[in-house]
Formats: C-alpha cells, sequence, structure tokens
C-alpha cells in the first residue's frame, strides 16, 4: 500500500495571480489581506472609543487668530504601521538571515533596499521582497508606533491595546502564507492529516504553521468578543492575559532543523517568530498601568 496516499501532498504555486508581467505570491497577497483586515478591525475600535480625531489649535492664515478644527489621528496610523512593519520586516530578514549576501556586494544591498533581482549580466527584474522576518517587522512596528503616538498625542497603551486585539488576524493570513510557502512545516508524524510538504522532503509531518494560525484566529475572536462584551475604553482588558498565548508553538508541532534546511535552499519570507517576550508583560500591567480614559 502506498502510504503517500494517506496524507496530504503539498505543492501549491507559489504565485497566486499574475498582474502583466507582475507576479503575485500567497504570502504577499497574505500579508497584505491581514494588513487590510487589521486596520478595519482598529478603525472600528477607534471610532468606538472616541479617538478618531482630536481638537487642535491653528492659526487662521488670513486674520491672525487661533482657530479650534479637528485632526483626523486615525488615518496616519495605518502609514505608521505599514511603513513600520514593510522597513522592520525586510531590514530583519537581511541583516537577521542573510547578512552574507546583503551586506557583502552593492548587488546585495540594492536587493535590500529594492524589489528586485540583479542578474549576473547586469540587467535586473522585479521580483517583489523575497524575505520579510516578522521579528524585525515587529520591531520595526514598535518604533512607528512610539513616533506615532508622539505626534497624535494619544496614550501609547491605549493605542498598542487597540493593535493587540487586530494582531492575531493579522497574524492568521502570514501563516496561511508560511503554509503556501511550506515554512514553518512540523515535526514527522504518522497522524492522518499529516502534510507532505515536497518542497522540503517526503515525510507526513504536523502543518505547524496552520495550528499556529488557527491558534491566532482564535485568541483574535476571544479577544474581540472580550472587547464587545466589556465595552471599555481600557480595550483590552481581559486580552493582556490572552495575548501571551499568540506565541503558543507546541514543541511537537515544529521542525526547527527542516526549516533552516528550507530557508537556506530558497530565498522565500522567513518565518514569523513569536510575540511571547513582549506579551508576558501583558497580564501584570493593570497592576502597575492603568490606561487614562480619553
Amino acid at each position: 500500500m502506498n502510504h503517500e496516499l494517506m496524507y496530504i501532498l503539498w505543492n501549491p504555486d507559489l504565485v497566486a495571480f499574475h498582474v502583466g508581467p507582475l507576479q503575485v505570491r500567497w504570502y504577499s497577497l497574505c500579508w497584505l489581506i491581514g494588513l487590510a483586515l487589521a486596520y478595519m478591525v482598529v478603525q472600528w475600535l477607534f471610532k468606538d472609543q472616541g479617538i478618531m480625531t482630536r481638537n487642535v489649535q491653528s492659526k487662521d492664515p488670513k486674520t491672525g487668530r487661533m482657530r479650534h478644527e479637528e485632526l483626523n489621528v486615525f488615518e496616519p496610523l495605518f502609514i505608521y504601521c505599514f511603513l513600520g512593519i514593510l522597513i522592520g520586516a525586510r531590514l530583519g530578514h537581511c541583516l537577521f538571515y542573510q547578512p552574507d549576501y546583503y551586506l557583502t556586494s552593492a548587488k546585495g544591498f540594492m536587493e535590500m533596499l529594492l524589489p528586485i533581482h540583479i542578474t549576473a549580466d547586469g540587467s535586473w527584474h522585479f521580483t517583489g521582497y523575497e524575505g520579510l522576518a516578522s521579528h524585525g517587522g515587529t520591531l520595526g512596528l514598535i518604533i512607528a508606533l512610539w513616533l506615532y503616538v508622539r505626534w497624535s498625542k494619544l496614550s501609547l497603551w491605549q493605542v498598542l491595546d487597540n493593535i493587540a486585539i487586530a494582531t492575531g488576524i493579522t497574524a492568521f493570513f502570514i501563516r496561511i502564507g508560511n503554509l503556501m510557502n511550506s515554512e514553518i512545516i512540523g515535526r514527522a508524524t504518522d497522524v492522518p492529516w499529516a502534510f507532505v510538504f515536497e518542497l522540503v522532503d517526503k515525510l507526513p509531518r504536523h502543518p505547524g504553521q496552520l495550528y499556529e494560525a488557527l491558534c491566532y484566529l482564535l485568541l483574535f475572536v476571544i479577544m474581540l468578543c472580550l472587547y464587545s462584551r466589556e465595552r471599555s475604553r481600557d480595550c483590552s482588558r481581559g486580552c493582556r492575559s490572552a495575548y501571551p498565548g499568540t506565541s503558543f508553538r507546541c514543541p511537537w508541532s515544529s521542525d526547527t532543523a527542516a526549516r533552516r534546511r528550507n530557508r537556506q535552499c530558497r530565498r522565500t519570507p522567513a518565518p514569523a517568530p513569536d510575540a511571547g517576550t513582549a506579551g508576558c508583560w501583558a497580564p501584570w500591567r493593570p497592576l502597575f498601568w492603568r490606561t487614562p480614559a480619553p
């Protein structure tokens, strides 16, 4: 009996569709969907908390008198987050995983900054950013949010709480992108739902990225339900104790050695890391810091 027939053979096309000569990869598409949904969730949270705008004073250029007007503080948040995540994720991949490639030649340095691949004859073609490390993106996001709250004058913890609620849905789609790239594969197993990641080897393995994706989705639903029930301006009162769970990774569903071999063989985006280090602070924050109502 062919035992491979008992398992899911996994070898999808990395490209979702083409737009003219441009390729749109599944991983990039999942990132965009995740960010778009997070944008809508945070927008709803800002509206619900009444912090979409703030009153500012400005001088009328005609009369010279001071006037009051409302400044939309939500819309710039997306730009801050998008640029922080993209720049951080790109630099994180290049500096943490492939510094010997990107930092040892002008060609590698150009490819680190621009979404292109330079061939041996000096020509180039568009590839998109082939490598995004989410721990770099997390660091970039933190810096971007710090700059944002300095500009918007909002509470840092209130903004972080809102971002925390939306993080789960973005992380879910990033893990689905990892699945499409055959990344974050699990350990060898004989369970009937095992995947055979043909780009890596012929062993049936736990779909580790799928487990994590479902965990992120579940926590997103739980946090959203907690917020909807409490309707608190301290918006993630119940979420702080749940958020460290987003770092959950079953030890029997992750094969670090196989993931490292796969990343060395293919210049694909690096898998996203855990958020547990930062999240461990969350359950204890109410003991030391309370977010003031706007």
